[in-house]
């Protein structure tokens, strides 16, 4: 076995999560009631899209796999938070900080071209509604997400790859409550300039590439809305677009700050409490920045609280 293989296999990991931190272990049942508010709420979403045929548009198909990418990646990370606040052991294996990074970095990635796919359905929509049926068909969709779910594997086996290649000695202390992959790079004891280069190039590509369509799309898509004539039209398509722009104002921002521009190493705190906002108060907001406004979802779930009083 190569020397390397066998640091990799005997280091263990301890994730410091808040512990150092000690006046925010009181904030256990805080982070319990959103992660519980964003199960309920993503599944929920999940749930209300499949029962109402007037959510069986491209749109709502985008959201229904956002809401799944949200709570999975908030699941992965919550739990680990949770017990993080709790337990006395910390530790993790290699291996295993390396499979919480695999699927983590999957579904992040996944939601940042989600986003970018909720943003060209209203272009097309705004823009071309006369070959709207033809450009976003059900084929297309489908192919459009298996894209993205497509990439952000790729994304992270590429990552999770070059982690595989360093050394580690002996017991490492993550300045993280997860394995975030900067925070497991800075224990190495081997050169990590290629996996700091990669996670900058892919960071760096996923966040423009996707502004880009988004920002495009908007441009057309407000264009469109301020030359419509009638002011009910204008009044129900800036809520919609308001929505959706104030999650991924938020979601972008946190990423651009945490992975796109260099962070001094004595702000870890800093760095902590903004991975806390976008692994899991972000996947708690999202149900409710797209369901708050939209009378499909209120009365779908009136229904479903109806049927449920009359049952009993």
């Amino acid at each position: 076995m190569l020397l390397s293989e066998r640091n990799r296999s005997t280091a263990t990991f301890t994730r410091l999560g808040f512990s150092d931190c000690p006046e925010l272990q009181t904030l256990f049942l805080v982070f319990l009631a959103i992660y519980s508010l964003t199960v309920v709420g993503n599944l929920g979403m999940i749930v209300i899209i499949k029962i109402n045929p007037k959510l069986h548009i491209p749109m709502y198909f985008f959201l229904s796999h956002l809401s799944f990418v949200d709570f999975c990646y908030s699941s992965i990370i919550a739990s680990k938070l949770l017990g993080n606040l709790v337990a006395e052991d910390r530790s993790i294996s290699f291996l295993g900080c390396i499979v919480q990074f695999l699927f983590f970095c999957t579904f992040v990635v996944t939601e940042i071209f989600l986003l970018a796919l909720m943003a060209y359905d209203p272009f097309v929509a705004s823009c071309n509604p006369l070959l709207y049926t033809v450009a976003m068909s059900q084929r297309l969709c489908a192919i459009l997400v298996a894209g993205s779910y497509t990439w952000g594997v790729g994304c992270s086996l590429i990552l999770a790859c070059s982690a595989l290649k360093l050394s580690f000695r002996g017991s490492n202390t993550i300045n993280h409550f997860f394995c975030e992959f900067s925070s497991l790079l800075s224990l190495s004891c081997s050169d990590t300039s290629l996996s700091q280069l990669l996670v900058f190039i892919f960071a760096t590509f996923n966040m423009v590439s996707t502004l880009l369509i988004i920002l495009t799309s908007y441009v057309f898509i407000v264009v469109t809305i301020l030359k419509m004539s009638s002011a009910s039209g204008r009044r129900k398509a800036f809520p919609t677009c308001a929505s959706h722009l104030t999650a991924i104002a938020i979601f972008h921002g946190t990423i651009l700050f945490l992975y796109c521009v260099p962070i001094s190493k004595n702000s870890r705190h800093t760095v902590k409490v903004a991975s806390v906002f976008y692994t899991v108060v972000i996947p708690m907001l999202n149900p409710l920045i797209y369901s708050l406004r939209n009378k499909d979802f209120k009365n779908t779930v009136n229904k479903i609280m109806d049927t449920r009083v009359f049952s009993h």
